[in-house]
């Protein structure tokens, strides 16, 4: 209250147009004193949930080289305040995924990268079954009101060209259908490739992970701003 108590001796004393140069300090008065303490602090970091199976848990690596690993430290490096959450499970489905979204969701995320479905493709899962369950999960996120960034996945080509059809082509129509970005193939540029993969062939090496994360990092972004 002191500080009123000037500004209106000050007032007093001058005429109407000397006030200007007291309001900024009456303005930070009040807001040092009334605002909320929410208002004042570094604002909280954007909470993204990585959502999925082994290629983002990280499966066969130190945990320094996993995917949400490296994704969170680009992302520092890039500015961003981020805390990313590791959700992903090691030979999850589609189908297990959706029975697990309700107790990953109870960690409130604002923005969630979807990256399932390669087990199913290797289970030659029939791909309605993989479309059911990604739908119902793209639904709930929706409701959630949780932004999303699906990562799509291609069938394996052993399956046959007609599964191969139907399988790639979920995740460009779940996509559309909730109006929510694709990164198409979450493997892109790493698949097939000797040096960036680990002696199983399936899952990236450390290398490979720094390849994936250099490539999606871009769309990411864009979902965490």
């Amino acid at each position: 209250m002191f500080l009123f108590h000037v500004v209106y001796q000050r007032q007093s004393r001058y005429p109407a147009g000397h006030f200007c140069f007291w309001a900024p300090v009456l303005l930070m008065y009040l807001a040092l004193n009334f605002l909320p303490i929410s208002y004042l602090s570094a604002a909280e970091p954007v909470k993204l949930m990585v959502f999925g199976d082994s290629l983002s848990a990280g499966y066969g690596l130190k945990k320094t080289n996993a995917f949400t690993e490296k994704l969170s430290r680009a992302l520092k490096s890039a500015g961003f305040n981020i805390e990313v959450i590791a959700s992903s499970v090691s030979g999850d489905t589609t189908a297990g995924g959706k029975a697990r979204l309700a107790w990953a969701l109870a960690d409130k995320p604002d923005a969630l990268l979807l990256e399932l479905g390669a087990n199913d493709g290797l289970r030659g899962i029939d791909p309605a079954t993989s479309r059911r369950n990604l739908e119902d999960i793209l639904r709930r996120l929706k409701s959630s009101g949780t932004r999303v960034l699906v990562a799509g996945m291609l069938a394996p080509p052993n399956l046959g060209q007609e599964y191969g059809l139907e399988f790639n082509q979920i995740f460009t129509d779940l996509a559309q259908q909730f109006k929510v970005p694709l990164y198409p193939f979450f493997l892109d540029g790493v698949v097939g490739n000797p040096r960036l993969n680990q002696g199983d062939g399936i899952h990236p090496n450390p290398k490979g992970v720094d390849e994936i994360v250099k490539r999606i990092l871009p769309m990411v972004i864009k979902l965490v701003r």
